[in-house]
């Protein structure tokens, strides 16, 4: 049995996500490495400022939501503002930068998660910000060569690049035929418990990834899941997924994909029918 396949602006737009949420965990290690309470890699209170809500400034914000960071971005666009709150990519549309500190400032102090949107054009808003002293932590990789980027970084803002899939690394992708919201937590779990209890590595802190991904990539992560990971890991939780699938334990189809070096290896796993594959 073939799934339908994946729509492949929603698997692209998880990808880019994915790729700006591992580039951002980098900025989690170093001589003084940033973490959450539990002692997990976060960016809790620091400022990500993702510049406009367009496509690649929304995976950004996404990235910022997981991480844990408090997120600015701006944009004049009155759909692209729409969509933001509609998909919980931003949790405040705001008027001003004004309002928008005001909200920031108060989850920054707390460590907390936060996604402001302004709705204003982001050269009105990044000139305010150097007027005002207002320095991100964190800089969208658009903002490189931009001239407020350069001012940012002179600074000491640091600007962020999405981390491609590296040697000895893979993204592995998995879905369900039927009653996702039943079946993919599951899987999350047995991916999680296929992970080794200290697995946070900057190339993308797979735990924090996998469990907080789905919340804030909404409507998007309600079929589909991505996951960057070791080779082993892959494995594993291949071998895993087919043994729990074969016994009736996963009593639905599951399809895994696995995508390295450029390629991609699909595999199918299908319950055996009777008694055992009932939900």
């Amino acid at each position: 049995m073939a799934l339908d396949p994946i729509p492949s602006a929603a698997f692209n737009f998880i990808s880019q996500a994915e790729r700006a949420y591992a580039g951002l965990m980098q900025a989690t290690y170093g001589p003084e490495p940033i973490s959450d309470p539990t002692g997990e890699p976060a960016l809790g209170g620091k400022l990500l400022y993702a510049g406009e809500l367009d496509e690649p400034g929304r995976a950004l914000m996404v990235a910022g939501n997981v991480a844990g960071a408090a997120s600015l971005a701006a944009t004049a666009d009155p759909a692209a503002q729409k969509q933001a709150i509609r998909d919980g990519v931003a949790d405040f549309l705001v008027t001003s930068l004004d309002e928008a500190l005001r909200i920031l400032k108060n989850e920054i102090r707390k460590r907390a998660t936060v996604a402001v949107c302004v709705a204003a054009t982001p050269d009105a808003v990044e000139r305010e910000m150097l007027e005002r002293g207002v320095l991100p932590d964190l800089l969208a990789p658009g903002m490189a060569n931009h001239p407020a980027g350069t001012a940012f970084q002179r600074q000491g803002a640091r600007v962020t690049r999405p981390n491609p899939t590296g040697a000895g690394t893979v993204l592995v992708a998995w879905r369900v035929a039927a009653l996702p919201a039943l079946w993919l937590p599951r899987l999350d779990t047995l991916a999680l418990d296929c992970m080794a209890p200290d697995c946070l590595a900057p190339e993308g802190a797979p735990r924090r990834w996998l469990r907080l991904a789905p919340r804030y990539l909404g409507r998007l992560a309600q079929g589909v899941r991505l996951l960057r990971c070791d080779e082993k890991l892959a494995a594993n939780l291949l071998q895993q997924v087919r043994e729990r699938v074969a016994s009736g334990e996963i009593a639905v189809p599951v399809e895994m994909q696995i995508i390295s070096g450029g390629e991609s290896h699909l595999h199918l796993f299908s319950p055996p029918a009777g008694p055992a594959n009932q939900i």
